[in-house]
């Protein structure tokens, strides 16, 4: 933690006493005693001072305190276990399993011993930041089943770097990473009998992390809670893999230069429902959001957007996407296509670019044929093929022909993707649970 952020929230150890006496059976967030809310709002007898030396040992106070301790896990079962969905009903996100992992953060004392404990509601006092500031950072991630029964993450070190980089960027806690982690394994274990067999389908996990100060004031949260739930899913799209229709927004944005739109905040989603609505009435699946008046192609959805377009002077074809300039969010799958890309396709004699390009140079590619193919990537669907945006007034075609879903390069990185998920291809992306 730097000095100058110190210096700007000098009182952000006011706001929680030392724990030492909390109960530990449920999360403070699940029940909560008032003898609990005392000790978390009382006020310390001196101030957090704003000198040099206390900095100094402010600091070194902040990074002694407790981080995540795996093995301070204590689990509580349900008494009341519920039936499992055939894999034909599930709606994502709508189904859940039988229990939540949660961990409680205070300013003074750190992170509190981890608990799994049946699914529950959360119970939050009214004036709770989370509810009036959005202090709340999440993560999409995945547990697959291959069919010899194993179970795998993929990728979850570059969840955990990401919520992190989003929990820091809003005042909120860091943590332990790889502890987490560990953390996520035993729930994923306990919670095994809802992962679907077939492929195509997932456990989708949320971690989760909000303030839970109870304060009207604006400041640094001296509370927090961190917790994952899980709902078994299936394709996110109905129709399975197949196109979708975007339309080019540019009467409104989804991120700008110094905001947060590279941190998967809540704030960010709420915004973008409006013009997806919008977007829908006029016929399409998605919004593609154009930037500034240049109208520079940044994401689609809540997705990152690809375009395979070969050049005019070269003939080469080039894998193109945003590049990470603080208004992109850095996706696990995006990443995961441009290492596969220079991997397999650059050996071939593609190119693979991040870098800034606009609508209206990606619609004069596709008049002159030379746009092969575009789609959107994400945890949540994972490749998602794109048959035509709407832009001003007009179609601009993706490349693909009447009778086809998808295009070669998105089959590809599906399937490439897919083997990782189910036990088909070993992989070090993939990590056994």
């Amino acid at each position: 933690m730097s000095r100058s952020y110190l210096l700007r929230h000098s009182n952000l150890l006011s706001y929680a006493s030392k724990p030492s006496n909390l109960p530990r059976s449920l999360p403070q967030c699940l029940h909560r005693t008032q003898q609990q809310q005392q000790l978390q709002h009382q006020r310390p007898s001196k101030p957090y001072s704003t000198t040099p030396t206390s900095i100094k040992s402010q600091e070194a106070a902040l990074k002694t305190l407790p981080d995540i301790s795996p093995s301070s896990l204590t689990t509580t079962t349900t008494t009341t276990p519920k039936s499992i969905l055939p894999p034909s009903e599930l709606i994502f996100g709508r189904t859940f399993t039988d229990h939540m992992l949660s961990i409680e953060w205070t300013a003074s004392a750190g992170w509190l011993a981890p608990r799994i404990t049946p699914y529950q509601n959360l119970s939050l006092d009214p004036a709770t930041c989370v509810f009036h500031y959005a202090f709340e950072a999440f993560e999409g991630m995945k547990a697959y089943k291959n069919p010899a029964g194993e179970i795998s993450l993929f990728r979850p070190d570059k969840n955990m770097a990401r919520l992190n980089r989003s929990a820091t960027r809003i005042a909120l806690p860091a943590f332990d990473g790889a502890a987490l982690i560990e953390l996520i394994k035993e729930f994923v274990r306990l919670d095994e009998r809802f992962i679907p067999a077939e492929k195509g389908y997932s456990l989708y996990l949320r971690p989760t992390l909000i303030g839970t100060q109870r304060t009207l004031g604006v400041g640094p949260p001296g509370s927090a809670l961190l917790y994952v739930i899980a709902s078994p899913v299936g394709p996110y799209y109905p129709t399975g893999f197949k196109a979708v229709s975007l339309e080019a927004t540019t009467y409104a944005v989804r991120a700008w230069p110094g905001g947060v739109g590279d941190r998967k905040l809540g704030a960010n989603y709420a915004p973008c429902i409006v013009p997806q609505l919008q977007a829908a009435k006029r016929g399409f699946h998605q919004n593609l959001w154009l930037f500034g008046e240049e109208e520079y192609v940044t994401e689609v959805g809540t997705m990152n957007f690809f375009a395979c377009v070969r050049d005019k002077t070269t003939g080469k074809v080039g894998l193109y996407t945003a590049p990470l300039d603080g208004t992109i969010l850095e996706g696990v799958v995006r990443d995961s296509v441009l290492d596969l890309a220079r991997e397999r396709l650059v050996p071939q004699g593609w190119e693979v670019r991040e870098e800034r390009y606009t609508m209206g140079w990606l619609a004069e590619a596709a008049e002159e044929g030379r746009l092969l193919e575009c789609f959107g990537t994400g945890t949540a669907a994972v490749v998602s093929p794109v048959r035509k945006i709407g832009w001003r007034g007009k179609m601009v075609e993706c490349g693909l022909k009447q009778d086809e879903e998808a295009g070669e390069t998105a089959s590809l990185m599906k399937g490439w993707i897919d083997g990782i998920h189910y036990g088909e291809e070993k992989h070090k992306w993939s990590v056994k649970v």
